[in-house]
């Protein structure tokens, strides 16, 4: 049976993905976005959905798009860690009051709510630990802070409202269409234009990566799902530490160097989650072995690159 979504950050590189898998599966999408620089109506391509052009602060324009939806998905967020050091005000806007913005609109209309969250809410894992679902929450930046602080928003308006928003957390995401200021992205990007890839410190912070459909497809089971489960975690199960991964993607773009370079400021020395209980709720499981994955991005930059460039002055 279709659907309609309300999905916010829908033209990001991850909201995009998840736009494209809710059309697979024949669901009425509404992509509603403030296209800030991370946002590109281009990574939607020619996916049928309607778009909205606006803020999820925005109440004016939100209410009206949010009543329309059967479904709210929210994953609009200022995501990058690095940019949250210098503009903390931005993160604070996006991640805590459009989320509330986002529940206030869901408490008042009835609306049921899948909200996105990250690993990075835990801070650090200890080698061997991977954090459960109700695991404490310990943000080690301002970008991590900002994502617990919208978490407790959700259980606040639980507790005071009734609603009973469904929390989704994942592992770091890559894939196409991602900016080039995260790590995957920018790493093939340099190694490709032969540069290169600057590794904070001596490269030990762990990873877990996971392919972007893997994800997508894993979000869209939660908004179908029909059961009592309210917090999903989904997890690659693919940990590398970043020299690992820069060693591993300089071989698939044909060489390149690793430069140290001084390591990011609280830098979290590793993220891990537990998602046991959520692949045995949804039957869900990724399909993308890590290097297959990058072996295929790291072909489809090459070619857009060289489409490029072909079509330079």
């Amino acid at each position: 049976m279709g659907r309609r979504v309300l999905l916010t950050g829908g033209a990001g590189f991850m909201g995009s993905a998840v736009a494209r898998e809710m059309v697979r599966r024949g669901w009425e999408v509404v992509v509603y976005d403030a296209l800030t620089y991370a946002g590109d109506r281009a990574n939607l391509g020619t996916t049928d959905v309607a778009f909205v052009h606006a803020d999820v602060c925005d109440g004016e324009r939100l209410w009206p798009e949010l009543r329309r939806a059967d479904v709210v998905v929210h994953m609009a967020a200022e995501s990058h860690v690095e940019r949250s050091f210098t503009r903390p005000d931005l993160f604070v806007r996006t991640n805590v009051q459009g989320t509330r913005s986002v529940l206030e609109a869901c408490a008042a209309e009835g609306r049921p709510l899948v909200h996105v969250s990250t690993d990075e809410v835990f801070g650090s894992a200890p080698e061997g630990v991977a954090f459960g679902e109700d695991a404490p929450l310990r943000p080690g930046n301002p970008y991590a802070a900002t994502k617990a602080a919208a978490e407790c928003l959700l259980y606040a308006w639980r507790h005071t409202h009734g609603l009973h928003p469904r929390l989704v957390r994942c592992t770091n995401n890559y894939g196409q269409r991602q900016h080039p200021e995260k790590l995957v992205a920018g790493w093939i990007g340099r190694a490709l234009r032969g540069e290169a890839l600057p590794l904070h410190g001596h490269g030990e912070a762990v990873r877990d990566w996971l392919h972007v459909e893997d994800f997508a497809r894993g979000l869209c089971d939660v908004v179908a799902y029909q059961g009592p489960k309210e917090v999903f975690h989904f997890a690659g199960r693919q940990p590398r530490t970043n020299r690992q991964m820069g060693e591993l993607l300089a071989t698939l773009c044909g060489g390149a160097r690793l430069v140290e370079v001084p390591d990011r400021p609280g830098q979290d020395a590793r993220y891990a989650l537990d998602d046991a209980a959520t692949r045995a709720e949804l039957g869900w499981a990724p399909r993308v072995a890590l290097e297959e994955g990058l072996s295929e991005l790291v072909a489809l930059t090459h070619a857009a690159m060289d489409q490029g460039a072909a079509h330079s002055p």
